[in-house]
């Protein structure tokens, strides 16, 4: 059985971007960038909103300027199957497949049928299949935004806490559990 993760970088004051949509943090150095490397690595796959596949998209061309762990970042994302839930989408790229009809049943099924870890990708996204989601993974860093979208969208499930970690020299990593 597989097990639902939703895990992102956010602000010390709980938002993963700001009001006007975009992550106005710097990129993470490269211990935290080594870190997402390793876990995208060992993904079973993921399941993503429209918005947050289409700014990964990024990682789908090769680009010139990527140094050697960017390369293996991209190598790592396509090789894991991507399924994308999109009411507006009318295709998906390489190794992707839109979601139609039942999100729950599609992710219920997907958890069954299918081993390992996947990433749910996405606030709106994990709102919607939050009865679904094994464990959350809160990446804070030293940046506070003031607004903008928040981590946890309408549903703030009881949680319990499970670990916590140190990642590169700024990031702390909340591991929780549904309660």
């Amino acid at each position: 059985m597989a097990k639902l993760v939703f895990g992102m970088m956010q602000s010390l004051d709980g938002y993963v971007d700001d009001a006007a949509g975009t992550l106005c943090m710097p990129a993470p150095g490269p211990a935290v960038f080594r870190h997402f490397l390793d876990v995208v690595a060992g993904h079973a796959g993921a399941i993503y909103g429209r918005r947050i596949y289409e700014v990964m998209r990024y990682w789908d061309v090769d680009r010139p300027e990527w140094d050697v762990v960017e390369r293996e970042f991209a190598t790592a994302w396509r090789r894991h199957p991507k399924w994308v839930a999109s009411r507006t989408l009318a295709s998906v790229g390489p190794n992707a497949t839109l979601i139609r009809g039942d999100l729950h049943a599609f992710v219920r099924n997907l958890k069954a049928t299918v081993d390992g870890e996947f990433d749910v990708a996405g606030p709106e996204l994990a709102a919607a299949v939050a009865p679904l989601i094994d464990e959350y993974r809160l990446y804070f860093r030293p940046y506070v935004l003031g607004g903008g979208k928040p981590y946890f969208a309408i549903v703030r499930p009881p949680l319990r806490l499970v670990a916590t970690d140190r990642i590169g020299e700024d990031v702390v990593r909340l591991t929780y559990v549904p309660a």
